[in-house]
């Protein structure tokens, strides 16, 4: 199977969601929530994740996550990542309760593409004061894709994780996952570089994104945001419209993309510190924000 094919298969099948100008919508991916253990890379800015998270849940904004969530190849479980972070599951369970919460999988969660599995695992959480298990993310339902699409212009815009042009990460997860828990988890603390990754490795990065690219100008140039490969992603008008929101395991830093007033921008969540020496966390705008109109094509 061709990276156009699961490209078109994650479009065919993806959720729609209507939108406008009032709409507000927040994209982070590659979180890889851990267990809180040496090689949880998500634990070093999660306080950043959570004030941002919180945020944007105060402003009123959707939040899609793109893929990559949970860390399920390093970790056995969601139960062990759920305990770690829990105040992390718990802020998004208001946003799911809220129905303001949208869920794609990824190469590191595909399992979340099995309903069942969803449902046996992320329903409910066991409550140690209560003695009860209670309710967590119930109804949940995770997808390939999500396409945005606009109520007054029809445009269109496609969100997936953006495996489906590594064909190895895709088809073979299996085996990635095996070599992940068994080689590279350990090999990762001495700093050694999992080879097949294509965030780790440049070469790959590009034919994954030489592939999207390529998808992207077959269909219109369609507005595609991804993520999977943690490198941000923001074209100009008139480039093909190829956007990436980074990641949430960047050195003392989490990148995403807001689409808010009709215009969507490339930001950065970071700790800073102020004059009289105390830390805090702050936004930062890399591009934008741009008109969505101005990547329309007839």
């Amino acid at each position: 199977m061709s990276s156009k094919t699961r490209l078109d298969r994650a479009y065919k099948n993806a959720k729609r969601i209507t939108f406008d100008d009032s709409s507000k919508f927040i994209l982070f991916s590659d979180c890889h929530r851990g267990d809180n253990s040496f090689a949880d890379d998500f634990a070093n800015n999660r306080n950043i994740y959570f004030h941002a998270l919180r945020h944007y849940y105060s402003e009123g904004f959707d939040y899609c996550e793109l893929g990559d969530g949970d860390e399920l190849w390093e970790n056995l479980s969601f139960e062990s990542i759920f305990y770690a972070h829990k105040n992390v599951y718990m802020l998004m369970k208001q946003f799911h309760d809220k129905e303001r919460l949208h869920m794609i999988w990824g190469n590191h969660d595909m399992v979340y593409r099995d309903p069942k599995y969803v449902e046996k695992y992320l329903s409910t959480f066991f409550d140690p004061k209560t003695g009860n298990d209670e309710d967590l993310f119930c109804g949940i339902q995770y997808h390939e894709g999500i396409i945005l699409k606009h109520s007054e212009t029809n445009q269109e815009l496609f969100f997936t994780h953006g495996h489906q042009a590594d064909w190895w990460n895709y088809t073979f997860w299996k085996w990635s996952r095996f070599l992940v828990r068994i080689l590279w988890k350990p090999l990762n603390v001495m700093g050694i570089a999992d080879p097949t990754s294509p965030a780790k490795n440049y070469k790959e990065l590009i034919k994954v994104e030489r592939r999207t690219k390529k998808w992207i100008s077959e269909n219109n140039n369609l507005i595609t945001v991804v993520g999977h490969t943690h490198r941000p992603r923001f074209p100009e008008p008139g480039d093909i419209a190829f956007f990436n929101d980074g990641s949430c395991v960047h050195p003392r830093s989490i990148t995403g993309i807001e689409i808010e007033n009709g215009a969507i921008s490339l930001i950065k969540w970071q700790i800073v510190t102020t004059e009289n020496g105390t830390l805090k966390i702050d936004r930062f705008l890399l591009e934008g924000p741009t008109k969505l109109i101005n990547y329309k094509t007839e």
